[in-house]
């Protein structure tokens, strides 16, 4: 997949998951995601951080960070979603479906990756029944390497990925199974609802996240 195709996966990612923010209930924006820590408030605002934020801004914050992205990410989340009503946010990402932001090195596949995982991270963590299509999953699993696994710091020490719905598998041991949207999570350190996975390891990666 060359480049602007991935940039329209990445549109289509986002049409559709305004679609579905739009769709939500007042309360569903306090209910939690598989993202610990974060309501589906902070995780939209998280997302939605690059539009509205210029780059003077974003270097104060990661000074008040001390340099820390990951501090900085919560620190950013937690205020916007505190002071921005789901309408402004909502706004924040219909306004911005063909915004070319990239996460540093990561191009357009890591922008593909940073709205598929963020998006299911929501839509998982709400129960909701929303298959991302397993050729957009498969762009992001395609860009996965060792050090991608070793930042989320999951381990993933004999067990054997295999996804049902994608010709795509990670990884030596004792087979794990499910949707490519599922194994997904499971590389990014996310905990699932029980049921999601099957084989002998689903319930290591399975249950409620531990809090930030």
């Amino acid at each position: 997949m060359n480049k602007d195709q991935v940039w329209a996966e990445v549109r289509a990612e986002r049409r559709e998951m305004l679609q579905v923010l739009a769709g939500l209930r007042p309360e569903q924006w306090d209910s939690a995601t598989l993202c610990a820590g974060w309501r589906v408030r902070e995780v939209v605002a998280h997302t939605t951080l690059p539009f509205r934020t210029s780059f003077g801004r974003t270097m104060v914050d990661l000074l008040g960070a001390r340099g820390n992205v990951d501090r900085m990410a919560d620190r950013c989340a937690r205020r916007d979603a505190a002071e921005l009503p789901a309408e402004r946010l909502l706004g924040a990402l219909r306004d911005n479906i063909a915004h070319r932001w990239t996460p540093p090195g990561g191009g357009a596949h890591g922008a593909l990756s940073h709205d598929v995982i963020h998006g299911l991270d929501i839509t998982v963590g709400l129960g909701l029944d929303r298959r991302v299509p397993p050729e957009r999953v498969g762009v992001v699993l395609s860009g996965m390497r060792p050090r991608n696994v070793a930042y989320f710091g999951v381990d993933l020490s004999g067990v054997a990925l295999h996804a049902t719905d994608l010709d795509w598998s990670y990884g030596t041991g004792t087979p794990l199974r499910g949707l490519a949207q599922d194994l997904l999570l499971v590389i990014c350190g996310r905990r699932l609802p029980p049921g999601r996975l099957d084989g002998v390891p689903a319930a290591r990666f399975s249950g409620h996240p531990a809090p930030r």
